[in-house]
């Protein structure tokens, strides 16, 4: 299949185009490179744009018909969403949209949509109790805490419509934490800024940074931090083709949960942490980050019984593992 993928250059996107290319597809890719990295993607076709430039979403059909579309171009930091709203709006909301009757016009309605856990909100203020922790389906209402999550949510809405009554063919596949790296050891997590959990506390090991801020220990939770849902970014990229196969099945609308179904506070990461890199990783207590939920836990019952997805990778110490075998043999990323 040649699939197209929007923000292939970035994080998760370049693990799903790796695993792409691995199974045999021709993946190109499209991404402006302001968060990704040209080296992340090194022996795939690169387009250097936004994916609202009509000339460049032309161009990658220029070498023939695509068979599908994974998008996941966006702007994804919870807390600049907070400071930001107007654009992050623009980016995930006005753009995709353009981005979407660009596709169907040159004939393209098949996608599998990058979505997020945060389009659930806070499912333990909505149960109103500190235990047990409410496991999310992909039932529980949606009500996003932060913008990011609400533009997320805003496509999905519409991607639901557009099949109805379009004849699209749509996944959205919700992810809860990214994390790890590809088992090889090629290619991580390199964000400028950095403000993901699991490449703190690598650089804060590596003495790059000199600590890891905390962000809440008020939480109601059993040691006062956030918990979360890590799931390894091999195993997210491998529901990727999986969604895609699927759709050629005729699959109008379906939205996927991606959580390795464990819930894990920052106290307890970072502590493993410290176990698999077997250095020191000082923290310091901060506030809580605006928008962010208490707990978020995923059941991936859906995708597992529906697609036949396993996730091989998603405990703790092979996440953390492969994590270090990145930042360690790349502190300054790909650079």
């Amino acid at each position: 299949m040649r699939i197209l993928v929007t923000g292939g250059a970035g994080y998760i996107g370049s693990h799903v185009v790796r695993h792409l290319k691995g199974a045999g597809h021709e993946p190109i890719v499209l991404d402006d490179l302001k968060e990704g990295h040209r080296a992340a993607v090194e022996g795939v076709r690169l387009i250097q744009a936004d994916i609202a430039d009509r000339g460049a979403v032309e161009s990658a059909f220029g070498a023939g018909p695509l068979d599908g579309v994974i998008h996941m171009a966006a702007s994804c930091l919870v807390g600049e969403s907070m400071q930001d709203p107007a654009r992050y709006y623009d980016n995930n909301v006005n753009r995709t949209l353009r981005f979407l009757d660009m596709l169907a016009e040159g004939g393209v309605r098949r996608i599998v949509f990058s979505s997020t856990a945060a389009v659930y909100g806070d499912p333990l203020a909505a149960a109103g109790a500190r235990s047990p922790v409410p496991v999310i389906t992909e039932e529980h209402p949606t009500a996003p805490t932060n913008v990011y999550g609400e533009t997320k949510l805003v496509i999905e809405r519409a991607l639901g419509w557009l099949c109805a009554r379009a004849g699209w063919r749509a996944i959205s596949l919700r992810y809860f934490n990214a994390a790890g790296a590809d088992p090889s050891g090629a290619i991580g997590e390199d964000h400028a800024p950095e403000t993901h959990l699991i490449p703190l506390v690598m650089k804060a090991a590596l003495g790059i940074i000199p600590h890891v801020t905390v962000q809440g220990r008020d939480y109601p939770t059993p040691d006062g931090t956030c918990l979360r849902d890590y799931i390894h970014v091999h195993d997210l990229a491998s529901a990727h083709l999986l969604a895609l196969e699927a759709l050629s099945g005729g699959t109008g609308f379906a939205v996927y949960n991606l959580g390795a179904e464990k819930a894990v506070s920052v106290l307890e990461l970072i502590e493993e942490a410290r176990r698999v890199t077997g250095r020191p990783i000082p923290t310091l207590d901060g506030p809580r980050r605006p928008g962010d939920p208490a707990v978020l836990l995923a059941s991936s019952d859906r995708i597992k019984r529906q697609l036949g997805w396993r996730p091989a990778h998603s405990d703790l110490a092979t996440i953390l593992s492969t994590a270090w075998t990145w930042h360690s043999t790349h502190p300054l990323g790909y650079k």
